[in-house]
């Protein structure tokens, strides 16, 4: 998608080689030559005007230009009327992570991507639960700031990783939702097969290995995890979660964190309790069913685990991550593919024949 300053050069250009008398700085859209607003009447002529030979010709002109012009007017208007309203939709969940004390005083980072090459980006040391969309500033895919009279987040480069990794990502969400993220600092796995919500909608939850925020390390590190989640907490850090709309992303941070909560609350009274093998399976036909993706319902993983982790359990040890706190489920290993072998008349004549043997040679002894 090119800029609104790439789509307005083009347009000028064709229209310039559509009409080759056609100046762009007689028409005061540009140039340093500045036409009086009388030069827009048909009644008017003037010596420094090309279109010199009757009012007609200015007319004919003018029913040649004012559409196009009208066109990028209103192109432009809905572009940035769409802008603006991503903007808002920024600070209205930048209002939300605030109140619900996931981001404590300048922390979090939300960004939106608008273009191939350009993203929306919350300011860096500004609350979160405060924004106003002309905080809002813009950066290219490789971080550079484009837009804005506020300096862009510091880690704008971990969003900007996901939407590589992930052309179809609109929005991406960094917080430290306090439950989470204590999980994050515990290096502790999170725990399949015990609420619905989060089978459905989140899935295993990988764990990454921790960097210094702000770096390309720092944003390389949610590589080997981005493609088969939409959640990742991030070590001795917080989570980062992304989808569709900023809406979309912000959610899947909010059931991980009311989850985290639960699992902390339930422990505290005594235990937690799993869903059987049959009940996972039925949740995960029921997610297929509902077009929600999860690698337990793909080839590559039809033979794990279905709640042993076993989707990101390969990057425990790089990232210290080891079950200390919680149980481990039961095992619910792959259902076998395999059908029983068929007994053939053979096989039972070979074992008559074997019992009677065995009979006989008992009977002799005792004799």
């Amino acid at each position: 998608m090119p800029t609104i300053l790439e789509f307005w050069t083009q347009s000028k250009s064709k229209l310039r080689n559509s009409h080759g008398s056609f100046n762009s700085s007689n028409f005061g859209w540009g140039g340093t030559t500045r036409r009086p607003r009388r030069a827009w009447s048909c009644h008017c002529r003037s010596a420094t005007t090309p279109f010199q030979d009757s009012g007609h010709a200015k007319l004919e002109v003018l029913s040649l230009v004012t559409p196009y012009f009208s066109l990028l007017l209103l192109l432009y208007l809905h572009i940035m009327t769409n802008v603006h309203r991503l903007k808002q939709d920024i600070c209205e969940i930048g209002r939300r992570i605030y109140n619900k004390g996931f981001a404590a005083a300048n922390d979090g980072n939300i960004t939106v991507r608008v273009g191939e090459n350009e993203v929306l980006c919350t300011p860096t040391m500004h609350s979160k639960g405060f924004l106003k969309p002309d905080d809002i500033c813009t950066v290219d895919m490789q971080g550079n700031q484009i837009a804005g009279r506020k300096k862009r987040s510091s880690e704008a480069l971990l969003h900007l990783e996901i939407y590589r990794q992930r052309p179809e990502i609109k929005s991406v969400v960094h917080c430290h939702p306090p439950h989470a993220t204590a999980f994050a600092v515990a290096r502790e796995p999170i725990l399949q097969c015990v609420l619905p919500e989060v089978e459905v909608f989140l899935g295993d939850v990988p764990i990454t290995q921790y960097e210094t925020p702000g770096s390309q390390q720092f944003a390389d590190t949610i590589i080997p995890f981005v493609k088969n989640t939409n959640v990742i907490i991030l070590a001795n850090h917080g989570t980062v979660s992304y989808g569709e709309d900023v809406e979309r992303a912000y959610w899947w941070t909010e059931i991980l964190d009311a989850y985290c909560r639960i699992l902390m609350l339930a422990k505290s009274l005594g235990r937690v309790n799993f869903f059987t093998e049959e009940k996972e399976r039925e949740l995960l036909e029921l997610k297929k069913s509902w077009g929600f993706g999860d690698p337990r319902n793909t080839p590559d993983f039809e033979n794990c685990d279905i709640c042993a982790n076993d989707i990101f359990r390969d990057g425990w040890q790089a990232a210290g991550v080891e079950r200390r706190a919680f149980d481990a489920p039961p095992p619910m290993p792959a259902q076998s593919s395999e059908r029983p072998a068929t007994v053939t008349v053979a096989d039972h004549e070979e074992l008559i024949q074997t019992i009677t043997a065995r009979v006989v040679a008992a009977i002799n002894e005792r004799g």
